[in-house]
């Protein structure tokens, strides 16, 4: 059923990066919604039991946890506004959807429109386009997982080569154990020739992150998908079906990204440290919806500021009202 309701080194390192090469101008360059090829929605996939930070998820959905000042479903959302997505489908389990409205609303006040779905039990990444077909009602998409934070330098540049692919587009980065994973093979061009979910031998270290670029075919692909041996619905099996019309693109993350899977107590904290690091280093935020609404054209700098006093009681309301202050003097 749908709701339409409207490692501290390598932190370091890509804080380095980012003052030389001045790549947070990349993600605060202000545009405008008329500048914006509005062609896809987005689908943020944040059910599942979370089951690996039990006791923390017991009584909260994973998604809802903090990344240092921030709630982990903030760091998906912004980078699909990053992306230049306006209209937004949340798929949740049915415990968590009334939490879930409660933080996001219908995304109007970040001039977004937000919908919410349930997902009754985990079938595989693969079942959100069985869910969302009323959703996306034949456009183009990006699919993104709710646990995964993605950060660097020119990954805006990154996001809008994808979005003007055709067929379908995935991130890829570079892991020390891709049977963790699922992995794409890459011939001398960069070009992908297979890929398999969680192989137990494989001649690539590529990983495919959970961002997702597909085309209006992906609901029908899905359809056509059989249970994998896991009992799950693959996103893989659809990703095949691109490759074999030679119609799967892949954006290659290397040196100087971060991809971060918080699914772990491990990685959760290490999410948190990565990210207050950055923060406190440079003085400004990472991954803040409002404050990337405001820069993409969405919302007015007077609705920054309301939406900053809402919250001003907390460090992360006192970055959002600094940031008014620096627009004005601007």
């Amino acid at each position: 059923m749908l709701w339409s309701l409207r490692s501290v080194q390598r932190a370091e390192e890509l804080i380095d990066d980012q003052q030389n090469d001045r790549s947070v101008r990349d993600m605060q360059q202000k545009t405008t919604v008329c500048e914006q090829k509005i062609d896809r929605k987005g689908i943020v996939l944040a059910g599942g039991s979370g089951s690996r930070l039990f006791p923390l998820t017991l009584g909260v959905s994973k998604q809802l946890l903090p990344i240092f000042d921030k709630p982990l479903i903030y760091y998906p959302l912004s980078t699909l506004i990053m992306a230049g997505v306006r209209e937004v489908l949340f798929i949740t389990n049915p415990q968590d959807l009334v939490a879930f409205q409660r933080l996001l609303s219908d995304g109007s006040q970040l001039g977004m429109e937000f919908s919410y779905a349930v997902q009754t039990e985990p079938r595989g990444l693969a079942d959100a386009y069985r869910i969302g077909r009323s959703f996306l009602a034949g456009s183009k998409s990006i699919l993104i997982l709710g646990d995964n934070i993605f950060f660097g330098h020119g990954i805006a540049n990154m996001l809008a080569s994808a979005w003007e692919s055709g067929g379908a587009s995935v991130f890829a980065s570079l892991v020390k154990d891709p049977h963790r994973f699922g992995v794409v093979e890459l011939d001398a061009n960069g070009k992908p020739i297979s890929i398999k979910e969680k192989p137990k031998l494989t001649k690539s270290r590529w990983a495919v992150t959970g961002l997702y670029f597909l085309d209006e075919r992906a609901c029908d692909y899905a359809d056509d998908v059989m249970p994998s041996e896991r009992g799950e619905i693959e996103i893989v099996s659809i990703l095949e079906r691109y490759l074999d019309d030679a119609e799967l693109g892949v954006e290659r993350l290397h040196r100087g990204f971060a991809w971060l899977d918080a699914g772990t107590h491990e990685s959760l904290h290490q999410a948190s440290d990565f990210v207050k690091t950055l923060q406190d280093r440079q003085g400004l935020l990472v991954s803040s919806p409002e404050e990337l609404a405001y820069r993409k054209g969405l919302i007015s700098l007077e609705a920054l500021e309301k939406l900053a006093w809402e919250v001003r009681q907390s460090s992360y309301g006192e970055a959002l009202l600094a940031l008014v202050e620096q627009e004005r003097i601007a």
